[in-house]
């Protein structure tokens, strides 16, 4: 299997496959109420079989060009994540999502990761545009879209529905001409 370096402190970026399951399962359990506040993979990863499932689909979708799904990994340890949620080559347009579990909030592994598959979405696959999609209250995950140099392209108001609360939903991206791979980030980012 092969990583990708996200840097000097030896975090990598790695595939996940359905082989994968069970230690899927024990992160998201490490994480299970921090990476459930705005996602729904805690809800959908609850045991073994499901977390197979899970990763299967996006195993799938990786075989129909659809989306993809990687772990990030810190002293060999699986403590996060990175997907194309969508992948549509022939528009053009992709989501990326993540999740992250607390113990390994605060060290920019996500926009590391995140700027690896905004390179490869772009240099690689020649998407026009990148997606990032946050309810307004996961400031984290906003914050992310910022440090990327992304656009706020608008807000869809109480668009989200998890775990029965309405959340206002945020749409950020950055298009190919605005990426500059070198520096990994968009040179125009603007909130609007």
């Amino acid at each position: 299997m092969f990583s990708i370096s996200l840097g000097d402190d030896g975090a990598l970026l790695c595939p996940l496959e359905p082989r994968h399951a069970d230690e899927l399962l024990a992160h998201i359990d490490r994480g299970r109420d921090h990476i459930g506040r705005y996602t729904p993979l805690p809800d959908v990863v609850v045991d073994a079989p499901s977390a197979r499932a899970y990763l299967q689909a996006y195993a799938d979708k990786r075989a129909a060009d659809g989306g993809e799904i990687f772990g990030i990994r810190s002293g060999g340890v699986l403590v996060g994540g990175v997907m194309f949620r969508l992948f549509d080559a022939a528009t053009g347009n992709c989501e990326i999502g993540c999740w992250l579990e607390p113990g390994a909030a605060g060290r920019g592994l996500v926009t590391r990761a995140v700027r690896l598959l905004i390179d490869w979405a772009f240099a690689e696959r020649g998407m026009h545009r990148v997606e990032w999609i946050a309810a307004s209250g996961n400031e984290a995950s906003v914050a992310t879209a910022r440090r990327l140099g992304m656009t706020r392209d608008g807000v869809l108001r109480q668009s989200g529905l998890h775990r029965g609360v309405r959340h206002d939903m945020e749409i950020w991206s950055v298009l190919a001409h605005e990426w500059d791979g070198a520096s990994g980030t968009a040179r125009v980012g603007r909130e609007g």
